[in-house]
């Protein structure tokens, strides 16, 4: 046996010369798969630089030295990339999503919430974004609910005071229930809303959410909002 059976470590040889090479390279593999974080897993082409150590989630796509290893963790040693095949259950950060990603025995998925079946899965979403207050009477969110989401709730904070003839409060939901996620809201920076739904509510279309003030108009002001959400990904055909 010249390697460890799951991390694939390098072992050294009896009377080995230059023993030093066969364990820095054992160190640089464990340093790169104990606690794994990928810089991406949809970059097609190994970057021209990398530093040592570097991990990333090779996609189906991939070319060049790369080629023909989608699904493996490639990382730097050496100047040179060296391969690990995932096995299933690995966990691994990847930095450029912003989001865990699991290896399900035949492919990498985003973070499933418990098990993942013949490709079926239940995930876990997040969008977050900054919306600058629009002056008048309500404004439609760049930041929509996707299709097919299943939305626990939706969450917000004030990030610059909401200013306004008149005003008393805002409230937050979509064009068919325009306070589904809050209402009274505090115009102060800082004041936050928790919109939890009684049940979460699932939506056909993609859903821009709604923001309306209460007791007058808008004339400025930002919000950061985020939606909570699940996803449903059917089983493969194969």
């Amino acid at each position: 046996m010249f390697d460890t059976p799951h991390l694939k470590l390098p072992l050294l040889a009896s009377a080995q010369a230059q023993k030093h090479v066969t364990m820095n390279e054992a160190l640089v593999r464990l340093d790169a798969l104990s606690a794994p974080s990928a810089r991406s897993a949809d970059i097609a082409a190994p970057p021209p630089t990398s530093e040592g150590g570097e991990t990333w989630i090779i996609p189906t796509s991939a070319s060049g030295e790369w080629l023909g290893r989608g699904g493996q963790l490639a990382f730097r040693v050496n100047g040179g990339w060296s391969f690990a095949d995932p096995k299933p259950g690995w966990r691994v950060w990847v930095a450029d999503r912003a989001e865990a990603m699991v290896y399900a025995g035949s492919a990498w998925v985003a973070d499933p919430i418990g098990p993942v079946g013949l490709g079926a899965q239940t995930s876990g979403g997040l969008l977050i974004a900054d919306e600058i207050v629009v002056p008048g009477s309500g404004f439609d969110a760049a930041l929509t609910i996707p299709d097919r989401a299943l939305v626990i709730g939706v969450t917000g904070r004030v990030m610059s005071q909401i200013t306004g003839t008149g005003l008393s409060g805002w409230r937050l939901g979509v064009a068919e229930s325009n306070s589904r996620y809050g209402s009274s809201i505090g115009l102060t920076a800082g004041s936050s809303v928790v919109g939890i739904t009684s049940t979460p509510v699932g939506y056909y279309v993609d859903t821009s959410l709604r923001i309306e003030p209460e007791g007058g108009a808008f004339a400025a002001g930002a919000i950061r909002i985020a939606i909570h959400y699940l996803t449903l990904t059917p089983p493969s055909s194969v």
